[in-house]
């Protein structure tokens, strides 16, 4: 039996060149190995996007859409909403009663989330403050045994474990441990040079134009103490050398390409422009597949509805057992 694989998304936007870089290439692979399940955490965007909930619902047509275009497979892998599921809610129900305030506190993930949103701690709600229990419920629903995971977020999945272990401690060994499934998960910068983000409106879409990708393109952020087409430059810290590494197979080119911008023989321009070319390339078929998915009505509603009766059928599996150990299965009382 293929181990089973839980990650996903939250759905605050389409996806963007450095989800593919840093996770979505990576799942493509996965499918063919483990049995794995891609979770739209709908729940978690209402952490910091309360305000404004009437894109979600887009924003889960474009996710599917984006998923479906860049090679995965719903034949293979289980697309599912988080919401959809109510044994998830049900699973954070009891798994919160296993987490101290003081563990939540000390969780590097919250207090990352809170710097980013810029919330302080006194205004957090107790959604935000308790999501890692939710994130724990959404792997262990499944019964997942791997997360892939960089170095940076293993905290946030320790959380997960020590939640399994005390469960299993008290109850019994009902819930699976799951381990890191560790790899290298580049990032790529934003085109300004700072941390890629929908809010900053600095990334490149996979459903963006041609248009869209060469204006983006021209913004990026370069070295700045280059004066001239003709000075050195630098690559380090070069957005456009990033995205190069990143996307230019030819590796011959990269080298040449790097060496006559640091001997000062090649400008930002031309860089750029063969870079909005690399670009361009590598999207023109994922867009061609989008389009195609996007021609056939009732796809995506066809696809989540499958993934969420797979889902609730593992987490309808998991809870009887959650349950049975808990002491608080009542057939006997509600068959009487």
């Amino acid at each position: 039996m293929k181990q089973r694989i839980l990650t996903g998304d939250r759905p605050t936007g389409p996806l963007h060149l450095g989800h593919y870089v840093g996770s979505l290439a990576n799942r493509v692979r996965l499918q063919d190995e483990y049995d794995c399940y891609f979770i739209i955490a709908d729940f978690q965007v209402l952490t910091d996007h309360l305000k404004d909930t009437t894109k979600i619902s887009e924003n889960i047509r474009q996710i599917v859409l984006d998923y479906l275009s860049v090679g995965i497979d719903p034949e293979k892998s289980t697309i599912f909403v988080q919401s959809m599921v109510p044994e998830i809610a049900e699973l954070t129900m009891y798994l919160s009663m296993l987490v101290s305030i003081g563990k939540l506190k000390r969780n590097p993930t919250v207090k990352e989330e809170l710097a980013a949103v810029g919330i302080k701690e006194n205004e957090m709600s107790y959604g935000f403050f308790g999501y890692p229990v939710s994130q724990a419920a959404d792997i262990l629903i499944v019964r997942a045994n791997l997360v892939p995971v960089g170095e940076d977020q293993l905290p946030h999945l320790e959380q997960t474990r020590e939640i399994a272990k005390k469960f299993n401690h008290l109850f019994g060994n009902v819930l699976p441990i799951p381990e890191a499934k560790l790899g290298e998960f580049p990032r790529l910068p934003g085109i300004e040079g700072q941390k890629m983000s929908k809010s900053r409106g600095n990334a490149i879409y996979l459903s963006d134009s041609p248009e869209e990708v060469a204006q983006k393109v021209k913004r990026a952020y370069t070295d700045p103490m280059r004066l001239k087409a003709t000075d050195p430059g630098h690559i380090e810290g070069n957005v456009v050398f990033a995205y190069l590494d990143a996307f230019l197979k030819d590796r011959a080119e990269l080298k040449d390409l790097q060496n006559r911008y640091r001997a000062g023989t090649i400008g930002d321009v031309a860089v750029k422009e063969r870079l909005t070319v690399i670009l361009n390339e590598f999207l023109a078929p994922i867009q061609e597949r989008r389009r195609e998915f996007e021609a056939k009505p009732g796809l995506i509603g066809d696809i989540l509805n499958a993934g969420i009766k797979r889902t609730r059928e593992e987490g309808k599996a998991t809870m009887a057992v959650v349950r049975e150990a808990m002491q608080m299965d009542y057939k006997k009382i509600l068959n009487k």
